[in-house]
This record gives C-alpha cells, sequence and structure tokens, in this order.
C-alpha cells in the first residue's frame, strides 16, 4: 500500500504519495473541490492517507474514504514537526504526514468526525450561537449610544429589548439614530425563536437529551450539544475520558516523581466547553441539592470557585456519558457515591 499525505487549504491542497520503501512517487497540487478530490482519488488504488484535522477535514475525509481510501485525520497539535518546525511549506507539510502515517499511525492519534446529518443538525446550534452573539453586541451598543445621552433602558429578557426601547422615554432625534439596530434586533430575535422551535423538534429525535436533562443546571442546549458532539457514545472506552475530549483536561507536564498540573487544554469543541462551565455555574447556583453541588462547595472553598466551576463542568461531562451509556437516572444523593462519581 502507498501512503498520501495531504495538506488541506481553502483554495488549494497540496499531495504527497510515497511507496513501500519511503520513496516520494509522486507530488500534486489540486483544487480543494468536490469534483477534483473526487477525479483525483477516483483513478487512484487504495492507499493510506493522513490528514490534519481543520475547518474542511470533515467533508474532505468523507469524500476519499467513499473513493475506498484508508484516512487518518490527525490533531494539529499532535504533529509538532509541522507546527514548530524552521522549515515549513505545502509541500513539506504533506511530505511529513505521508511519512508519519508510514512509521506508526498510532502515533499521530485519530479525530473521529461526526456523520454528515449530525453535523447538519448541529450546524443549527452554531447558527443560534452566532446569532445570540450579533444581538448581544447590538444590544450593548444600543446601551452605551444612550447612556452618553443620560437615558437607561429597564432591565429585562434580551429578547424584548427593542420593545423596552420604544416603551422608554427618549427624544425622538436619538431614537431615529439608534431604530436601525432596534430594527435588526427585533428581526433577529425572530429568527432565534424560530432555531429554538426547530431545535426543540430536534431534540424530540434523541431520547437521550431529555435524560439528561435530569442533571441539575443541564438545560436543552447543553444536553443537545453533548448528544450532536459525542455522536456514537461507544467510541470513549471511558466515561472520564470524555472531558479530554472538550478540553477540560488539565496540561501535565510529568518527570520522574515531579508532576506539574496547568490550565485546561481547551481542545475540541469550544462552544459545547462553554455549556459545560455554563451548566457547572447553574448547578452551583441552583436551589436542588445533590452531591455535584455539595462537592463543589468544598472544591470552592479550598481552591476558590473558578477552579471548582471547571472541575464541576469535568464531573458533569463524565456524569453525562455514564447515564447514556447506562441508561441509569440521575441521582441527587445516590447510595452508591463512587459509582455515580
Amino acid at each position: 500500500m502507498d501512503y498520501c499525505g495531504i495538506d488541506v487549504h481553502q483554495k488549494e491542497s497540496e499531495i504527497c504519495i510515497l511507496n513501500e520503501e519511503g520513496e516520494v512517487i509522486e507530488r500534486s497540487r489540486i483544487p480543494t473541490s468536490r469534483k477534483a478530490l473526487t477525479a483525483y482519488f477516483g483513478k487512484k488504488a487504495r492507499v493510506k492517507l493522513v490528514m490534519e484535522a481543520g475547518g474542511s477535514s470533515q467533508w474532505v475525509s468523507r469524500l476519499i474514504e467513499k473513493q475506498g481510501h484508508e484516512v487518518i485525520v490527525c490533531p494539529p497539535r499532535q504533529i509538532r514537526m509541522i507546527a514548530e518546525s524552521t522549515l515549513k511549506s505545502d509541500e513539506i507539510d504533506a511530505e511529513i504526514l505521508a511519512r508519519l502515517g508510514r512509521i506508526d499511525v498510532g502515533f499521530l492519534g485519530r479525530v473521529t468526525h461526526r456523520s454528515e446529518e449530525v453535523q447538519l443538525l448541529q450546524a443549527n446550534l452554531t447558527v443560534r450561537s452566532a446569532l445570540v452573539k450579533s444581538r448581544t453586541k447590538w444590544v450593548n451598543t444600543v446601551r452605551g449610544v444612550l447612556r452618553g445621552f443620560g437615558y437607561k433602558v429597564s432591565g429585562g429578557s434580551t429578547g424584548t429589548f427593542h420593545q423596552r426601547c420604544t416603551n422608554t422615554d427618549i427624544p425622538e432625534p436619538l431614537m431615529e439614530t439608534i431604530r436601525p439596530l432596534l430594527t435588526q434586533l427585533e428581526l433577529i430575535t425572530e429568527e432565534i425563536e424560530r432555531i429554538e422551535d426547530k431545535l426543540n423538534t430536534i431534540a424530540c429525535d434523541f431520547p437521550e437529551v431529555d435524560h439528561l436533562r435530569c442533571i441539575p443546571g443541564v438545560g436543552l442546549l447543553t444536553a443537545l450539544s453533548f448528544v450532536l458532539s459525542i455522536d456514537d457514545p461507544e467510541r470513549f472506552r471511558r466515561s472520564r475520558d470524555v472531558p479530554a475530549f472538550f478540553g477540560l483536561r488539565p496540561a501535565v507536564r510529568g518527570s520522574g516523581d515531579v508532576k506539574h498540573y496547568g490550565k485546561i487544554t481547551k481542545q475540541g469543541d469550544p462552544e459545547i466547553r462553554r455549556l459545560l462551565v455554563q451548566a457547572a455555574h447553574a448547578m452551583m447556583n441552583t436551589k436542588k441539592d445533590c452531591h455535584l453541588k455539595q462537592w463543589a462547595a468544598k472544591v470552592t472553598a479550598r481552591r476558590g470557585k473558578g477552579k471548582a466551576t471547571i472541575a464541576l463542568a469535568r464531573k458533569i461531562a463524565a456524569l453525562m456519558h455514564h447515564l447514556w451509556i447506562t441508561g441509569e437516572v440521575f441521582q441527587a444523593f445516590p447510595s452508591n457515591f463512587k459509582r455515580a462519581a
């Protein structure tokens, strides 16, 4: 079998192919399009292909696999030979990927992409997040403009901010200035509500979402994002491996008897990591008591609220996977504490 490395970019991709002896037998640069990739790999004999995870790696890897090739998608941080090289180009990067695939695939690690159907469903969450961020930015802009003239809009839901502005006694010249943003806020709120209705419908097709929402602090968005991000829960050997998938594991530097723990790695999807941290905040502030909330309170007393929140988010991620796999129901104070933890 030949070994192939592909350095994928937005416009063009660099390809390097090695034979069994490690000799370069072909170098090519082709457009990064479905038509060009299908034509190139469709006429090739089966190869073992290595590529880095990135914005286009999901659809590119699926397309090449359909042509009958073995595709390995590896995390970029794992390939320090590329990231920290003093001699770097697309041709060299493609060759390094091919050579690493020839030496030891286990060294590279694997990134498991979601199925195309699940990726499409998760795109709804991505669009909603972008709309919410835009709405928050526009609300803060309007508040800043009004504050400069001594006017203040009463507090309340962000979704009704444009209505509260209309009901506030604001001079007409100033209202005329901020009206374009208020109009956009009304439109974007309607779009957010439409997407949220769609997300509720999507959640009905995943019974595990309701099952996970029994955990205090875990809402619809967190549970649905968690399920769609993992896609296949069986690919994790242990539930404690799940927090590392979302970048909630601390970096570890050890040598001999000395170990240093740093900040969390922040690998993986930043949105689901944000939602898990948000769920941890909600659990710590909820009126419902549970063993995890009590545990987080003890960590807060020892290490501070910031570290306790991250540690609790890590626990919640592992617990959600455990409940999903086993089908167990969340218990606020389980009799078998070790198993639940």
